[in-house]
């Protein structure tokens, strides 16, 4: 694999936490927020970075708890992630780096969740939007609140570590095995930068493993729709054909039924990449760059 645009590493304080931003591209070019997906990190854009045609100013945050950014400890050992604290997180790296214009915003999954929502909420910064595989989560009900409280006070005393590893071949391997269309070098490539070796000599995850703890707050569709009515910027919503998380949806409702959520939105089209899974990003980087490019230039 060869690697067409080599990144470079920021460290900047943003609400109190240690942030790292990795940038593409030169700083005068038209500028692309890239947001990476949950149990990911920035460097995961790499490949589709690569296929770009056009000259870009490409900036990608670690979110907070994976990659090279920090962890926010409230108390020792018991970290917590709320939602609303990555559409505030996304908002002061907007901030520090395009305070004055629109922003043109590429989320993939759970960076794309945080895209649509920040596009409802402050529709004025924001030009465009391209959702990768980010559906939002399936409707809640109220009465499973008591129990979804209940299993995260259970987590929370638990506090599992994330599986170490042996060597980083190893780590490539468990990325080949959740997605087997991954080629060897492009797994090399990832596994470098999804984690680090510890001081046992064991490599680990670059996250931290309250992500794996459920969230006790439910997720409450009718408000999101209404978030996402408010957005004014076109979005560009991207699937895979072979996407296990339509997959994983369609064993619970109609994909009909599930994807009228989306007509909330104003301003939405949708685009569809044959030969790839959730990680479309990383199965056809060259499909998904050239919809980025033709929907945001």
């Amino acid at each position: 694999m060869t690697i067409r645009e080599t990144s470079r590493s920021e460290f900047i304080t943003l609400r109190g936490l240690k942030m790292h931003v990795r940038h593409w591209g030169e700083a005068g070019a038209p500028r692309l927020f890239l947001l990476h997906g949950w149990m990911d990190v920035a460097a995961s854009f790499q490949f589709m970075v690569d296929a770009l045609e056009r000259d870009w100013h490409v900036i990608a945050p670690d979110w907070r708890g994976f990659g090279l950014t920090g962890w926010p400890t409230r108390y020792p050992g018991t970290e917590s992630y709320w939602f609303a604290d990555y559409v505030a997180d996304l908002e002061a790296v907007l901030d520090h780096y395009q305070p004055d214009q629109p922003v043109n915003l590429v989320g993939h999954s759970m960076g794309a969740n945080v895209a649509c929502i920040y596009a409802g909420v402050r529709p004025g910064r924001v030009r465009r939007v391209v959702d990768l595989e980010g559906f939002g989560m399936t409707a809640t009900r109220a009465e499973q609140a008591p129990g979804r409280y209940a299993r995260w006070l259970d987590e929370l005393r638990q506090h599992q570590p994330l599986k170490t590893y042996d060597s980083v071949e190893a780590v490539a391997a468990r990325l080949q095995k959740t997605n087997p269309r991954l080629p060897d070098d492009r797994a090399a490539f990832l596994a470098g930068h999804w984690s680090s070796r510890n001081a046992q000599g064991r490599w680990e995850i670059l996250g931290d493993p309250a992500h794996k703890m459920i969230n006790p707050v439910l997720y409450r569709l009718d408000e999101v729709m209404a978030i996402w009515a408010e957005a004014t910027a076109p979005v560009l919503h991207v699937e895979a054909r072979d996407s296990a998380t339509l997959g994983h949806i369609a064993r619970q409702q109609p994909l009909d039924e599930f994807k009228q959520r989306f007509r909330a939105f104003r301003d939405f089209r949708e685009a569809i990449v044959d030969d790839a899974g959730h990680m479309l990003h990383h199965d056809q980087p060259k499909v998904v760059a050239g919809l980025v490019e033709a929907f945001c230039a």
